[in-house]
């Protein structure tokens, strides 16, 4: 047995095939298994109920075990999303999408793109997602200026990052020190992705490309996927693309009655009218709604939630056409 192996070897070596590094197949085979873990999370099905089943014991994951699990400060706000008092985020369908959409990424270390019209979650959704990542992973949220320049992009990369030390005087510098703190798994968000030009998504994808950074790159916004197209390249290696769209009336009154305590004593019938006469599935328009309806409640002696006044209300939340 030993002479036939040897025959192989030589066979193989004479042949010109290199062996593989024992610590490189390792390192390799440890990647497939993370990237495996990661994919299995992020395709966690749904169960009948709209709640994912999970079989592993409790640890940090991209779907949530329970339509309303989901690690948020006691008054209920969760980082970066503004929301009324006393709301609380809500795992919709979308959210969940989303959640897929963005595990699929982490696992090959892609991009996603998170679109939709304004108002429906976008943003929100991705935060939620990202408010627990497996271990050894980070989150960075990279903000856009209006008309941003590549230089002006570089330096938001930096300072997101927070590297120690001020901004180098030199873009190869700066790009350095940036690709060296990008070389840990890391998902970079950017967030209104719609207002970058092509040369900042041309920086973008330099940084992505770059052979020592280990990144997962989320795009969002309204008219992101519109930015993508005008570059193709980078359009190539999205491996997701994910649309938020409205509530559907299905799922209006489970949903708003989850997000808020005021809700909850609403009959379902008149909130699918609330919907479908100001809201129209638009996430940002309940929010708003909530608002001014806490706001009259407390500030006006004997109101109660009509339709008398929810008319009045609805002027507030949408300009007249």
């Amino acid at each position: 047995m030993l002479a036939s192996l040897h025959r192989v070897v030589r066979r193989d070596v004479e042949a010109g095939r290199v062996l593989p590094d024992r610590a490189v197949v390792r390192r390799e085979w440890g990647e497939q298994q993370t990237r495996q873990a990661l994919a299995d999370l992020a395709l966690a099905g749904l169960s009948e109920g709209g709640a994912a089943k999970t079989s592993v014991p409790p640890s940090p994951r991209l779907v949530p075990e329970a339509t309303g699990g989901l690690p948020v400060g006691e008054s209920g706000a969760l980082a970066g999303v503004a929301l009324p008092v006393g709301a609380q985020p809500v795992w919709t369908l979308s959210v969940r999408a989303v959640a897929e959409a963005v595990g699929q990424a982490m696992a090959v270390q892609g991009a996603v793109c998170v679109f939709g019209d304004p108002g429906r979650g976008k943003t929100a959704a991705v935060r939620m997602v990202l408010s627990e990542v497996p271990p050894g992973w980070k989150v960075t949220w990279v903000p856009v200026a209006v008309r941003p320049s590549v230089a002006g992009m570089r330096r938001a990369v930096f300072d997101a990052l927070a590297l120690a030390g001020r901004f180098p005087h030199t873009s190869a510098l700066a790009d350095a020190a940036v690709a060296g703190a990008l070389g840990q798994a890391r998902v970079l968000v950017v967030d209104e992705a719609q207002r970058l030009p092509v040369p900042c998504l041309e920086y973008l994808q330099s940084l992505w490309d770059h052979p020592g950074t280990r990144i997962t790159l989320v795009l969002c916004g309204a008219g992101s996927e519109r930015a993508l197209a005008r570059l193709p390249q980078l359009a190539s290696r999205v491996v997701a693309w994910q649309e938020v769209p409205r509530l559907t009336g299905a799922e209006v009154a489970s949903v708003v009655a989850g997000f808020h305590p005021l809700w909850r004593t609403v009959p379902a019938p008149e909130l699918t009218w609330i919907d479908q006469s100001c809201a129209h599935g638009t996430f940002r328009t309940w929010a708003a709604l909530t608002a001014h309806l806490q706001n009259a409640l407390l500030t006006t002696a004997d109101a109660s939630v009509d339709r008398a006044l929810l008319r009045r209300l609805f002027k507030r939340v949408a300009p007249p056409l």
